[in-house]
């Protein structure tokens, strides 16, 4: 369906699966997956959302309040994408993309996750690539960062599959516990020479202007 609010119209088709707009229709088809448990298993991910650690209901909750919130905050300064990715018709995950200042920087970041029972079929780097589209292709970015923990190997696998190239360590938590994070960067030099011509956006020259970008 079509939304009054530009984000929620966006979407990236690529052969395999779609990001779609994260509208509340999309959230609670999502809800079963979140109330089931996400990060349950280490390799912990980040301390964001935090909600995917806590306990039913106030898991579930959490998640809403904070993808609710993270909607309506977009200004210039800031703002969060929200993608609810599609396979075969059916949620199974989220891909975000960040911009802070993105009209003075270039610079984007992404945050995902993807349902359990579904890792480890390439799934999570074609949900990166269809974001990356979206912010070279779309939006015009000059450059994406990623981050991950070193003992995350599942998503700094991707970041160099996808052609990211390390940029140093610093440091987060997880359920309250510090832990050394990988870096990457990808500039637009190199995701040009890598881009990808099977990859499809609708609904983002009309988000433009909701993003300061006009």
């Amino acid at each position: 369906m079509s939304h009054t609010y530009p984000p929620l119209n966006i979407e990236v088709r690529t052969p395999r699966l779609t990001l779609a707009g994260a509208s509340d229709e999309l959230l609670e088809r999502l809800v079963p997956t979140v109330r089931a448990g996400v990060a349950e298993t280490a390799p912990w991910p980040f301390d964001d959302p935090i909600s995917l650690y806590a306990d039913n209901p106030d898991r579930e909750w959490r998640w809403l309040r904070g993808i609710w919130a993270g909607r309506a905050r977009v200004d210039p300064s800031f703002w969060r994408l929200y993608f609810v990715v599609v396979l075969d018709g059916e949620p199974i995950g989220m891909q975000d993309l960040i911009g802070t200042d993105f009209a003075k920087f270039g610079t984007v970041s992404s945050f995902s996750w993807l349902a359990p029972g579904l890792r480890g079929r390439g799934l999570g780097a074609e949900m990166r690539a269809a974001v990356l589209h979206l912010a070279f292709a779309g939006l015009g970015a000059k450059e994406a960062s990623s981050d991950a923990f070193a003992d995350n190997q599942a998503s700094n696998r991707v970041s160099r599959a996808l052609g990211y190239e390390k940029n140093g360590t610093t440091w987060d938590t997880r359920r309250g516990e510090v832990g050394l994070i990988q870096c990457w960067r990808l500039t637009r030099d190199i995701w040009d020479r890598r881009r990808r011509d099977d990859i499809e956006l609708a609904g983002v020259q009309e988000c433009l202007p909701v993003l300061g970008l006009v």
